[in-house]
């Protein structure tokens, strides 16, 4: 059938029309999808809704201030190419790659050095899962099913052969096929066809080429140090940095991260230009009770932290705030007591809770009384980013932190 001439004219002249200024230069344009317009609209009526909703127009750019937290894992498997991907279309100016070590010592990107049961399709791989640390045991008799597979269990070569899935396992499993399912409902398996797995290095040529900075996370070792006779924690740390240096990204653009806060301090001591970004995660919370509150409960306190030359405290949400006498989150004494000390704070995980309307969740826990909105994620980012004035928030979900930072003009 003939193509009608108007039909053809029309094809030629959009071809050439200029492209966006961001495609024009081999990126992807900035699309943040519905997800940041829901939750503006689910918001209570006041000043910050109506600011927010001025922004919806856009236009939308990439911003520091939001960072991908495992890429986009609210819908894609985590530590993906894919999932990264979909983190840089939504905004995310800093990726992650948390970083753990195969059996033959090479670094790979996973949230945990033993997740990989629940994170990739290890068990459906007959000859890989015989190698796992804890091989599939079925549910049975009221024990759950279990299974443990760490990156360790495994070479590089072996690793490669894994596929991403969304981060669940089926407790009540009977077989691996079931085991790998009992993703949550508010997640979703529609984008876990493709989970294509990464190395370090590999994730730092993606990250560079999306022109994002770069926060990598040394995992906690969950095999003895050091490992295999002389894979020292010193050497794991070394070796993180040392993958930046070969692909020569510039310091400045690396802001490695460590629940241990000697991992921290080796890199401020050894590789200085790289320390002084560095992140110390505080996870103090688990080790008898850090109060957000409580100065007591701080130790090392925020002071000492920064003559050790910590620049940059990074604990989880809810520790940087509290409820103010407005039913509104406000910085917590913790928040107030890290800026009082110099130190830059970036929190941690936005989108990871599910529907808010039951007060969050963990990452909620001290707010939870005054959060029952899924539009009160917004009112936590105006706490933090506003008045707390943290520097950057993780998020599953970029796209919801990449509105509120053009929003405010947060780079």
């Amino acid at each position: 059938m003939a193509i009608p001439f108007r039909r053809t004219l029309a094809a030629l002249l959009l071809l050439l029309l200029p492209l966006p200024a961001d495609a024009a230069d081999g990126s992807d344009p900035v699309q943040l999808g519905p997800r940041p317009f829901f939750l503006v609209e689910d918001m209570d009526d006041g000043p910050l809704k109506e600011r927010l909703r001025q922004c919806k127009a856009g236009p939308f750019s990439r911003s520091a201030f939001s960072i991908a937290h495992r890429g986009a894992p609210l819908m894609f498997p985590e530590h993906t190419r894919e999932s990264y991907e979909a983190a840089h279309r939504m905004g995310a100016g800093v990726q992650e790659c948390d970083v753990t070590f195969t059996k033959d010592r090479e670094l790979v990107c996973r949230h945990s050095q033993c997740d990989l049961a629940t994170t990739t399709d290890i068990l459906l791989h007959d000859d890989l899962a015989a190698k796992c640390s804890v091989p599939f045991r079925a549910a049975s008799g009221g024990m759950k099913a279990q299974a443990t597979c760490c990156t360790s269990d495994i070479t590089l070569a072996e690793f490669r052969r894994l596929k991403g899935k969304m981060d669940a396992s089926d407790p009540d499993a009977t077989t691996p096929e079931e085991f790998v399912g009992g993703t949550a409902s508010w997640r979703t398996d529609l984008y876990a066809s493709r989970g294509t797995l990464m190395t370090h290095a590999e994730s730092i040529e993606l990250f560079k080429s999306f022109g994002a900075r770069m926060t990598p996370e040394l995992k906690e070792p969950e095999v003895s140090m050091p490992f295999d006779g002389d894979f020292t924690q010193e050497a794991y740390a070394d070796k993180l940095i040392a993958e930046y240096e070969a692909a020569g990204v510039a310091p400045a653009d690396v802001m490695p991260q460590s629940f241990n806060l000697d991992d921290v301090r080796h890199w401020i001591a050894n590789h200085p230009d790289f320390g002084r970004n560095a992140i110390y995660l505080d996870g103090r919370y688990g080790r008898g009770g850090l109060d957000p509150e409580r100065e007591a409960t701080w130790a090392p306190s925020m002071v000492e932290l920064a003559e050790a030359g910590v620049t940059t405290l990074a604990p989880p949400l809810w520790v940087l705030v509290r409820p103010g006498e407005d039913g509104k989150p406000e910085p917590s004494a913790y928040a107030r007591a890290a800026k009082a000390a110099g130190l830059d704070l970036i929190a941690w995980s936005l989108e990871r809770s599910g529907p808010l309307t039951g007060g969050g969740g963990w990452f909620y826990q001290s707010i939870g009384d005054i959060t029952d909105n899924d539009g009160d994620v917004y009112e936590l980012l105006d706490a933090l980013a506003n008045e707390a004035g943290v520097r950057g928030v993780f998020s599953d979900w970029p796209a919801t932190t990449t509105y509120f930072a053009n929003c405010f003009g947060l780079d």
